[in-house]
């Protein structure tokens, strides 16, 4: 418990001293897990659209596989990035292993099949006959998708939420993609380990607080985003 408390005291007193190390692994996790949430936003949800609006062959399998890929252990992810990314490997000569947008990559690729998989739910939920009448009265197709989203709004907040919450607390594609560089891939959960590996429990506790705060302030925005009273 003692730990506990002292790494507590070390979270407050590194963020209360503006710690520009700490700041900086801060406003670096908080740059890339956004980032990736971001384009796996405009994916997974392009996805949940192509499949909740559609009907064709094979449109099950395709389902499968983003519930799947829901469950993708970040380790996997970081494996196959990796190989991609090696200077032998098919995207060998763009140099991004061991950069910040190789993590970018490594957390869109968890995140996308969750947003994906959850827009997906959010959109088949809707009524049927909405679709019909929005038609009906005159929209054309891309107008009908967008009102579909509009009136979705609620669920796919959430679907976005939870693919942030999945790559702003993952660590293992983010050392194996990023090599937790000082100054370059360092993020939160990659220090941690460190510190932790290291026998500095305190702040490795401090930096936990400090992603914990981080995720929580997010998620709270989008929460009050969510939340808002809508117009009766």
């Amino acid at each position: 418990m003692d730990l506990i408390l002292e790494g507590i005291k070390e979270a407050l007193r590194l963020l209360l001293t503006l710690d520009r190390e700490v700041l900086g692994i801060t406003a670096l996790s908080l740059a890339l897990s956004g980032f990736a949430t971001l384009l796996s936003m405009l994916i997974g949800v392009s996805i949940g659209v192509v499949l909740a609006l559609n009907t064709f062959p094979g449109k099950r399998v395709l389902i499968s596989l983003v519930n799947t890929g829901m469950g993708l252990p970040p380790v996997v992810v970081g494996l196959f990035v990796s190989i991609l990314l090696w200077r032998n490997g098919p995207l060998g000569s763009l140099h991004l292993l061991y950069t910040p947008m190789a993590i970018v990559i490594a957390q869109a690729v968890i995140a996308t099949p969750i947003i994906a998989g959850l827009s997906l739910a959010a959109l088949q939920q809707l009524p049927h006959d909405l679709r019909l009448q929005i038609l009906t009265l005159g929209a054309t197709r891309s107008q009908m998708v967008w009102l579909l989203i509009k009136e979705a709004r609620l669920p796919l907040l959430a679907a976005i939420m939870a693919g942030f919450g999945g790559v702003i607390s993952e660590v293992g594609a983010s050392i194996m993609v990023g090599g937790n560089i000082k100054g370059s891939t360092r993020v939160l959960t990659t220090a941690t380990v460190m510190e932790t590996s290291k026998g500095n429990f305190d702040i490795a506790i401090a930096l936990s607080v400090v992603l914990l705060a981080l995720a929580f302030g997010v998620n709270a925005a989008l929460t009050h985003i969510q939340q808002r009273r809508r117009p009766r």
